[in-house]
């Protein structure tokens, strides 16, 4: 294992959905299984953040501050979005905004992020995955390019909380090692 896995402490995951029966949420619970033991993995919820505005800015509100605090006392971020309309879903592009809120005080500055999406169609969430990365990057994230996370679930790939196709099971370890990687590269460059 990369030697610069070894110091990450602490991963958050956010769930580009609010909806009860999320195929995301059962994605990213899956996925979260495949961390190695020994670094903790925290979901960063967005459910409960209002639609941004400005106003908020000159007296942020305690569930603002919360959420920005979770980002910033993580090592790095995976989202684990849907695709809206070959988009962002409204609620992931609302926390977003809330992280880069006040103006010069962005919570991904610097944050290695990764992003994985699934859905039932062929291309999965590839679309509104770019779109993400875009916005990812403005707030100054530093966004994994590769491997990109484009999963087309199934009926029964996800069972009981766990991936029970090995090829794609392979493919999510790859992923998650390979981001833990980042992590470990970013944490050592800023140290």
């Amino acid at each position: 294992m990369n030697s610069g896995v070894l110091t990450v402490t602490k991963i958050g995951y956010i769930v580009g959905s609010i909806s009860s029966t999320s195929l995301n949420r059962q994605l990213a619970e899956a996925v979260v299984k495949l961390v190695p033991e020994g670094v903790e993995v925290v979901e960063i919820p967005i459910k409960d953040l209002p639609f941004y505005s400005p106003d908020y800015d000159a007296d942020f509100p305690q569930v603002g501050t919360d959420f920005k605090a979770a980002i910033e006392g993580v090592d790095g971020v995976l989202i684990v979005t849907p695709e809206y309309n070959r988009s962002i879903p409204g609620v992931l592009k609302n926390a977003i905004e809330w992280s880069a809120r006040p103006y010069g005080n962005m919570s991904f500055s610097r944050k290695p992020v990764a992003v994985l999406g699934g859905s039932p169609g062929g291309i999965a969430t590839a679309a509104g995955q770019q779109h993400l990365k875009s916005v990812l990057s403005h707030v100054d994230a530093i966004v994994m390019g590769q491997p990109e996370g484009f999963i087309q679930v199934t009926p029964g790939l996800i069972e009981g909380g766990e991936i029970t196709n090995e090829g794609t099971k392979a493919f999510l370890q790859s992923f998650v090692d390979t981001f833990l990687g980042l992590v470990g590269r970013v944490e050592k460059a800023y140290a």
